[in-house]
């Protein structure tokens, strides 16, 4: 059995954290000592790590509930999961490309400047009037 402590340290996931996933119902309320400390076994360490790497990897609180809901039900198919997998995905891409204009602009922005002042800084400019960019970001 660990504790909270122990839980975070080998999880990588601080306290409050922890205390969060439970209250949001991602983590099940733990068995308590005699002394009211939670107690955690090596299924919950195993699901806090889960929980873990789904937010590393952008996933939202709804979804990982969603997935653990499905890892509850090892017989049914998995195209709930990967419908889910599958959204991610789709905003991550959409992320980058947005990211990705983003950075083409500043680069724009960066080098166009030919002013010696601030009075005549493009970038100071091109903050100042969104007309003055090259293309919606």
């Amino acid at each position: 059995m660990l504790t909270i402590g122990d839980l975070s340290r080998a999880t990588g996931v601080k306290v409050p954290t922890i205390r969060y996933y439970e209250q949001m119902g991602l983590m099940t309320e733990p068995e308590r000592s005699e002394g009211n400390q939670r107690r955690y076994t090596r299924t919950e360490r195993e699901r806090l790590s889960f929980i873990k790497h789904a937010r590393e990897l952008g996933l939202t609180i709804e979804a990982i509930r969603e997935l653990i809901d499905l890892s509850r039900h090892p017989e049914r198919p998995c195209g709930e999961a990967d419908r889910i997998a599958a959204e991610q995905l789709d905003a991550v891409r959409e992320k980058i490309a947005k990211l990705r204009r983003l950075e083409n602009e500043l680069e724009r922005i960066a080098t166009h400047c030919g002013g010696d002042t601030v009075r005549d800084c493009y970038v100071i400019r091109a903050l100042a009037d969104h007309d003055l960019c090259g293309s919606e970001h």
